[in-house]
């Protein structure tokens, strides 16, 4: 049954603007599945769902597609210990790591990212990221910028 809870919950957060975990427990219910917000939080932190700042200043959360979780939650772990600066110019942004992690940092961003990003290069410390349009970067910016913020 958790399984295929997870399942759901992925679909649902992959095909929608869910934005609240009352918003994900009504769907589920929705679904056939009787969770509690609680169970909800549980599922979300298991399964490394991030939430995302859209530019109208509501949230949504976000899946990484077709990659393990367990990969996933370490990756996020090596980009928030590594890097201690973001910002961007237009499309693109640009992150400071510590010496000899940017590498690390930008394989975390390959993984964790979607459509918005067209490609990374990493030197010593410095990785930039050239996204789709400048909205692109900004939201990307500000969701960096909370998984620095909650680490």
């Amino acid at each position: 049954m958790k399984a295929q809870r997870h399942a759901k919950i992925i679909e649902l957060i992959s095909g929608g603007t869910v934005g609240t975990q009352e918003e994900l427990t009504e769907l589920l219910a929705q679904s056939g599945f009787a969770v509690t917000q609680a169970t909800v939080s549980r599922d979300i932190k298991k399964l490394n769902i991030t939430k995302t700042p859209l530019r109208d200043g509501s949230y949504r959360y976000f899946v990484a597609a077709g990659e393990d979780t367990a990969i996933i939650g370490r990756l996020t772990k090596i980009f928030r210990e590594s890097v201690t600066y973001a910002d961007s110019a237009q499309n693109i942004v640009v992150i400071k790591t510590l010496p000899g992690l940017a590498p690390g940092a930008c394989s975390a961003l390959d993984s964790l990212s979607g459509p918005d990003i067209v490609g990374t290069i990493a030197g010593d410390d410095t990785a930039f990221l050239l996204m789709r349009t400048t909205e692109d970067a900004g939201v990307f910016l500000e969701r960096i910028k909370g998984m620095l913020t909650y680490a």
